[in-house]
């Protein structure tokens, strides 16, 4: 009995999940070393050592140079966003500007977290350029943002013509700028703070006003 077809299966697999496995490994090193020395100061030489995968033969492999990794970890620290995200977005008896505003104050949460502040934030925008890292950051953002507003309106808690883009762009500006103050803050747990209440201003004045 021919057992090729089988052997070639497997043998592909186990190529698949060693792949897979220095790709893991060389995000894993990459994280720690970019959050601890920052982009600039991180050398190829360094990921590849603190990964244990041999030479930079294999992060080139993965990725096409050192910035294809740091967008690769970027992508990989906004998903974790996406996923804590997650449970809040779909409370189903909550009021749409209710888990706006647990939206906000989750991710304001989340810029004390060392990864997202050296990371996404300040050299996020600097090695990725800004219009790169925006599209990055916004994707999931605008969306939910537009979402909820959506639901507010149909809730009548925001007028009929209330413009929801607009105010989905609006309000997610405003959160990234709350994001880089609590980032570069010399006191980040008193800028969180203040970031919050600036935020939750914001949030109630939208409905006062536009509900009103």
């Amino acid at each position: 009995m021919n057992n090729a077809p089988s052997d070639t299966s497997s043998t592909a697999a186990r190529r698949a999940a060693q792949a897979e496995a220095t790709r893991r490994a060389l995000l894993t090193a990459a994280r720690k070393l970019f959050v601890t020395k920052g982009f600039d100061d991180t050398a190829t030489t360094e990921i590849v050592t603190e990964a244990g995968v041999g030479t930079r033969g294999a992060l080139y492999h993965h990725f096409a140079d050192k910035k294809a990794l740091f967008e690769a970890v970027v992508l990989e620290i906004e998903q974790e966003l996406i996923n804590a995200a997650v449970d809040e977005f779909t409370v189903a008896d909550a009021r749409a500007l209710d888990l706006i505003q647990a939206e906000v104050h989750g991710f304001l949460r989340a810029c004390m977290n060392p990864d997202v502040q050296r990371i996404l934030l300040i050299d996020g925008r600097a090695v990725l350029g800004f219009r790169r890292w925006r599209e990055i950051e916004s994707r999931h953002g605008i969306a939910v943002l537009r979402a909820l507003l959506t639901r507010a309106r149909a809730e009548g808690d925001l007028e009929a013509d209330s413009p929801v883009d607009a105010l989905a762009h609006v309000l997610l500006a405003a959160l990234d700028e709350a994001a880089m103050y609590i980032a570069t803050a010399d006191d980040s747990v008193r800028a969180h703070d203040d970031a919050v209440r600036g935020m939750d201003m914001i949030l109630d004045g939208l409905a006062k006003t536009i509900s009103s």
